[in-house]
């Protein structure tokens, strides 16, 4: 993904083109005199086209760039691809998106690699599942697909920490992420030597549909270091070999490419920049940063839409904009990589975020990662940006295009009831003792190996009669506030006193208990996603100063990790799912005391259960969560993701088929503050961006 968009209008976004091209190989020819004539022009490009033709009767197989042109096995090509990130997506459904693409009329699928979903703990590998990466790739060769593949170790992408595992965050002293740091090129040297390996016999060369590594993305806009940047080219040449083309992305301005890129043959230079520009200006300026011959004209991240953050309009762009400019680069046959082609869901709690004039104005992702794709989250086809893109590539593509496959069917469950099953703080003394860590300050989640999910913190202070003042002046990223006269809160009353944002950071009143002793202090804080782009992506979670209760700092801390499972990970909390699911129903809703008229239910568990008939078709679905505040939601323990439809926009969270199975299935919300007050929950059969203050609009980029 691209640079964030400028954060002074919601209704005007920056979509950036990026161009990539490939190191060449071509015949060496006797140098020749300069010739004037058109016969000797034409005679000189049949001579260098018929040396290409003998290379290729050896060595068939060969994607490289000449003469400002792709090549594929000797014939020119014309690359139309489109992202489509394989984590975002069930692998189930990876078939039937990829033949989606193709109706579009793409010959090739670029995806980004997180390392974090790879190594979620040092030294712990996943490539199962979602994260079955040599599985997708396969997948693609099968149906023809060539694949330009972002190693990272950075990709942005909206994604966690740009794809950085948190782990990272722990070493002390501080890793430098994207530099030359010693320490940190360890790390990347110990991923890449993983990583690199398993994708090189998939390489265009050695038979497979790779034709391209990207290994930085963006990095002008954060950065300048060119050892850092020679260092990642020198590692992915020692893995992959001299043949594969590697290439950077960079804004397209002379700033960013003077930053990001590394001149010469070693890496080509591509460069992104606002769908709606002129592009061929922009080609030109990037051709000034390879050699000469080596820049064809590919923009390698066209926006077909934008990301969304919580709290503001659903991003929309128009079909006919959008198609208007994906013509004015096809019809003088440039080539193009559409961002997205499909964007998914960011499932568990990998969604990333973004910051504005400083790290307190914090954006983060929704859970849908729908980005106004023309193949929508769930799959769609039938709508106006994907016809509207289909018309331009059929009309400047060399090959007829499949035909435009059906929408998936989509299904409404209908309403079903929800027993509120645990209240969090009754389930804490189930907690293993070892989850459970005790320091005299504060501890950053990433200090006790929790990389997502939730951490509650616990202290003691004196009350005071006529109240006390808390402040934390540095929470990541919302923190709910409780007392009680008991250390442990299932023994006593608790009372909510308020909430603290990271975006909203301001103390709040502590009431006066009336407590015999000390008053128990417990403060629940959520990770809500790590910045993945720009200066503020250290970006570690939890209390992260001390917390001052009337101007002292408060010593003695107790911190409980409530991590939950993940999409590529269940940890021992997981318990927490299946206790909550099969806790008897509680005979009253137990409702927390607050010093405002207004009742909060409090961190609280429910769990609902519909059931599919044998004889009936498993669809997907969406949950709609109106009259819910916000949780987290699982369906057959998997993770589904956040939901928040007051702050909106997002009010449903698709529900893939493959989650779902005949006979009865089990969802359980984490509500953190108060549920629906019918305790419903409807399973519908579509979309729905309509909620909180803001609605959708749709506007020109």
């Amino acid at each position: 993904m691209a640079r964030k968009r400028s954060s002074k209008t919601t209704l005007i976004f920056f979509v950036l083109f990026s161009v990539i091209a490939f190191v060449a190989f071509f015949p060496v020819f006797a140098s020749l005199p300069s010739l004037s004539s058109h016969s000797h022009d034409l005679h000189l490009h049949l001579r260098r086209h018929q040396g290409r033709e003998k290379v290729n009767q050896i060595d068939v197989r060969k994607f490289e760039i000449a003469e400002d042109m792709f090549w594929k096995d000797g014939k020119p090509f014309q690359l139309i691809g489109g992202d489509l990130h394989y984590f975002r997506v069930l692998p189930e459904y990876w078939e039937d998106r990829l033949l989606r693409a193709k109706a579009l009329g793409l010959n090739t699928i670029q995806t980004y690699i997180p390392w974090n979903l790879h190594e979620p703990e040092p030294g712990k590998l996943v490539f199962e599942g979602i994260a079955d990466l040599l599985s997708f790739l396969t997948l693609c060769q099968k149906l023809s697909l060539l694949v330009m593949l972002r190693a990272g170790p950075y990709i942005c992408a909206e994604w966690d920490l740009g794809g950085f595992p948190a782990w990272l965050l722990a070493i002390e002293p501080d890793v430098r992420l994207r530099s030359s740091d010693p320490a940190y090129l360890r790390m990347v040297e110990g991923w890449w030597g993983i990583l690199l390996p398993k994708v090189a016999p998939l390489l265009y060369g050695n038979g497979g549909p790779i034709i391209m590594v990207q290994i930085e993305n963006e990095f002008g806009s954060y950065g300048d270091d060119k050892a850092y940047l020679s260092y990642l080219m020198k590692l992915a040449r020692e893995h992959l070999g001299e043949d594969i083309i590697l290439y950077t992305t960079d804004g397209g301005s002379r700033e960013a490419l003077e930053k990001g890129t590394i001149r010469g043959d070693d890496v080509f230079s591509a460069v992104d920049f606002t769908t709606g520009d002129d592009p061929w200006p922009i080609f030109k300026l990037q051709k000034e940063f390879n050699s000469p011959g080596k820049s064809p004209a590919l923009s390698s991240e066209f926006y077909t839409g934008w990301l969304t953050h919580w709290g503001e309009k659903m991003a929309r762009t128009d079909a006919d904009f959008t198609a208007a400019a994906l013509e004015k680069i096809l019809s003088q046959n440039g080539s193009v990589v559409l961002y997205m082609a499909h964007g998914g869901t960011n499932f568990g709690f990998y969604n990333g975020a973004n910051t504005g004039a400083n790290e307190s104005d914090y954006k983060p992702d929704l859970t849908s990662y729908d980005y106004d794709a023309p193949i929508t989250e769930s799959g769609d086809v039938d709508n106006a940006k994907f016809k509207a893109i289909r018309r331009v590539v059929e009309k400047y593509g060399s090959v007829s295009l499949p035909s435009v496959p059906f929408n998936n069917k989509k299904t409404g469950y209908g309403s079903f009831q929800l027993t509120k099953t645990a209240f969090l703080f009754d389930l804490l003394d189930g907690i293993d003792s070892a989850q459970i860590v005790e320091a005299e300050n504060p501890t950053a989640m990433e200090y006790l190996y929790q990389m997502f999910g939730f951490l509650l913190y616990v202290s003691q202070y004196a009350s005071k009669t006529g109240g006390s003042k808390l402040f934390i002046p540095k929470v990541h990223d919302r923190a709910q506030v409780f007392i009680s006269c008991s250390p442990k809160a299932n023994g006593g009353q608790v009372l909510y006193v308020g909430t603290i944002e990271r975006w909203s950071n301001q103390a709040i009143d502590l009431p006066n208990a009336k407590c015999v002793s000390n008053t128990s202090l417990f403060i629940l804080v959520e990770n809500m996603g790590r910045v993945n782009y720009g200066p503020y992506m250290f970006d570690r979670k939890g209390i992260l100063s001390s917390v001052y209760v009337d101007g002292r700092v408060l010593k003695g801390w107790k911190m409980i990790s409530i991590p939950f499972n993940n999409l590529n990970k269940v940890p021992k909390f997981n318990s927490v799912i299946q206790v909550s699911s099969e806790f008897p129903k509680l005979s009253a809703h137990k409702k927390l005391e607050h010093n405002s008229e207004d009742v909060l239910e409090g961190p609280s568990f429910y769990t609902g259960h519909f059931s599919i008939g044998k004889t009936s078709e498993v669809a997907d679905t969406y949950i709609s969560l109106r009259g819910w505040r916000k949780g987290i939601a699982f369906v057959n323990e998997f993770n589904v993701g956040r939901y928040w439809p007051i702050s909106g926009p997002q009010c449903n969270l698709y529900i893939p088929a493959p989650i779902l199975r005949h006979g009865e299935n089990v969802l359980v919300i984490f509500e953190l503050e108060s549920p629906n007050s019918e305790l419903v929950v409807d399973s519908v059969d579509q979309p729905d961006f309509m909620c909180g203050s803001r609605k959708s609009s749709v506007h020109q980029l």
